[in-house]
């Protein structure tokens, strides 16, 4: 006999359906964080400091005027370095007075690793001050502030080079020049207008600079604050190994395993 016959088998009906759907549940559990577990395995990504839309055509706009004192070159360095590690394309945009590009939409994010050092703080010795490494942009190119001339070109960029999912993000601190306010709105207009997502990484910006971008953008892009990087600090390429879904993949094993042991199987029959 395989059953235990039962009079009123009918009123263990429920008890069951209940057992069944506990035990669906933890089958789809580990098998849904397993399969997660492999596809972010095999589709690596890093966070970088900022949100980004999904496989966004990216150009980063970079504020090295004048105004950006080596108090926040740090913060620059830690930018730059988040987004070096990340397995996502870049383009560069390079502004002060005016704009250039040094980086074409689409390269790789390792190529801005290298402009990370003129960034970094270095430890000349116990009991002295961090240094930085000489740039090549603070006597030659270094200047005025107008904003708007990297957003500008970030946007023609975005929209005559056949860029297909155009991202911008400025690295500033937003002390932009009085007369050049008005044309910054006039740019993000056309952002918006165009549907290009621009995101703002705020180089210890003052309140009231950082209050006038936040009503230009939106709530939907907050500012985001820049944080200073280590003394000695480099990027690392790397990709986080999915350590969540793998725990999770265990838990709900374990749990399974464990409901299978307690609550032995029991069948039973209509008695005849």
């Amino acid at each position: 006999m395989s059953s235990i016959p039962l009079a009123d088998a009918s009123d263990l009906a429920p008890a069951a359906r209940r057992t069944l759907l506990v035990r669906g549940l933890l089958v789809v559990l580990v098998v849904a964080a397993l399969a997660v577990a492999i596809v972010a395995a095999r589709s690596p990504h890093s966070q970088t400091i900022v949100a980004l839309p999904n496989k966004a055509d990216t150009i980063v706009v970079l504020d090295l005027s004048a105004s950006i004192g080596s108090d926040t070159f740090s913060r620059i360095g830690a930018t730059l370095s988040s987004l070096a590690r990340s397995r996502d394309r870049y383009g560069l945009v390079v502004f002060s007075g005016q704009a250039y590009e040094a980086l074409p939409p689409g390269s790789p994010a390792t190529d801005l690793a290298p402009l990370v050092r003129f960034f970094v703080p270095r430890q000349a010795g116990a009991g002295f001050a961090p240094t930085y490494p000489r740039n090549p942009w603070s006597d030659t190119f270094s200047a005025g502030t107008e904003i708007s001339s990297g957003l500008e070109l970030a946007h023609t960029i975005a929209t005559s080079n056949g860029v297909r999912r155009p991202a911008v993000v400025l690295v500033s601190d937003l002390d932009d020049d009085p007369g050049d306010l008005t044309r910054v709105a006039s740019i993000i207009l056309a952002y918006r207008r165009d549907h290009i997502p621009l995101r703002i990484v705020g180089l210890n910006p003052s309140p009231q600079d950082a209050s006038f971008f936040e009503q230009l953008v939106g709530p939907s892009a907050p500012i985001v604050q820049a944080g200073a990087a280590a003394p000695g600090a480099q990027p690392r390429n790397r990709t986080p190994f999915p350590w969540l879904y793998v725990g999770l993949v265990v838990a709900g094993a374990v749990a399974l395993a464990a409901h299978e042991l307690w609550t032995a199987r029991l069948d039973w029959e209509p008695a005849r």
